[in-house]
């Protein structure tokens, strides 16, 4: 590949694969196919660095693009990991329906040169690891409650075989909340964020650590700014005299899981967050809107605390 035949103002698209990465360049409307190991990903990595592109976009596509991904990031190259379904919308939009390696990777470096997405920074490995443990975490709970409804419906001479697979799950969750705890207490900057989080009644450390590991913008942005892009921005639905029911959508959806967990704890124990549960149900508010408005007055209550660097008073409203 010589470098000479590429100018500024290139996108490089990515269609990435467990085995395979495709990949295409804007506009010189080339394409090559390499194979998805460390080996080649370092001949990539100078490659790119030769040409200066001005993105590199890959799809999230279940980890794959990882090795890909952290080496343009040390390398500092301009790389962008895109929603998948944001993508797929913008293919449809310009009239792509085929979905081979190939015109994925086109319209993945199509989508970068015409939308330009943000360059944004990636997350350090300690925060990547704190997010996989949550994940990993959430998943063990996740088939603790399976074999708990299995304790319900099977025969008593099952009842043993379960135990023994509950108890192994207790000492996993039991080791990486341990080691989460022990990972977060080691990083200094988290630490006040942390105090100022977890001194709000119903903010318990696991969502503190998925707020701190997957919204580092909390506490830098304006309310409405933080509660769009952790997506409990009510969207507005309008047109012409009509006025359509306003909905929620986007946003980071992992983090909107777990706050949901932590509003059911929050309506009971934290007084202004009950206070606003209880008014919207007495003006006839469903429950499931309820707390999503709950929901976004506590991460705009905590995007003021972090930014005003004050823990919990019963002067906030």
């Amino acid at each position: 590949m010589n470098s000479s035949e590429f100018k500024s103002g290139t996108v490089v698209g990515v269609d990435v694969g467990k085995r395979f990465l495709d990949i295409f360049f804007c506009p010189q409307g080339l394409h090559q196919r390499f194979p998805n190991d460390v080996q080649t990903i370092k001949k990539l990595i100078a490659v790119f660095a030769d040409i200066n592109p001005e993105r590199i976009v890959v799809e999230a596509t279940g980890r794959y693009e990882n090795e890909l991904v952290f080496a343009c990031d040390k390398a500092g190259l301009p790389i962008i990991v895109a929603n998948p379904i944001k993508v797929r919308h913008f293919a449809r939009a310009i009239g792509v329906l085929a979905k081979t390696d190939k015109v994925d990777a086109q319209v993945i470096a199509q989508y970068g040169a015409t939308l330009k997405p943000e360059i944004k920074p990636l997350s350090d490995k300690h925060s990547r690891l704190i997010k996989d443990l949550l994940i990993r975490r959430k998943e063990l709970l996740d088939m603790r409650t399976m074999e708990k409804n299995r304790l319900q419906i099977m025969p008593k001479e099952l009842h043993k075989s379960i135990r023994n697979v509950l108890a192994c799950f207790e000492r996993e969750i039991l080791k990486i909340t341990e080691q989460l705890d022990g990972l977060v207490q080691q990083e200094a900057e988290y630490r006040m964020p942390l105090k100022i989080m977890t001194s709000v009644p119903g903010v318990g450390n696991v969502l503190a650590y998925t707020l701190l590991s997957e919204l580092p913008e909390l506490g830098k942005l304006n309310r409405k700014e933080i509660a769009a892009l952790v997506g409990v921005a009510p969207m507005n639905k309008d047109s012409g005299r009509h006025q359509g029911q306003r909905h929620i959508r986007g946003g980071r959806s992992r983090i909107r899981t777990v706050m949901f967990m932590a509003m059911m704890s929050a309506i009971q124990c934290n007084p202004v967050i009950k206070r606003f549960y209880d008014h919207l149900r007495e003006a006839g508010k469903l429950p499931i809107v309820a707390l999503t408005a709950c929901m976004r007055k506590m991460i705009v209550i905590l995007n003021t605390m972090l930014k005003n660097g004050t823990c919990w008073g019963e002067n906030i409203t």
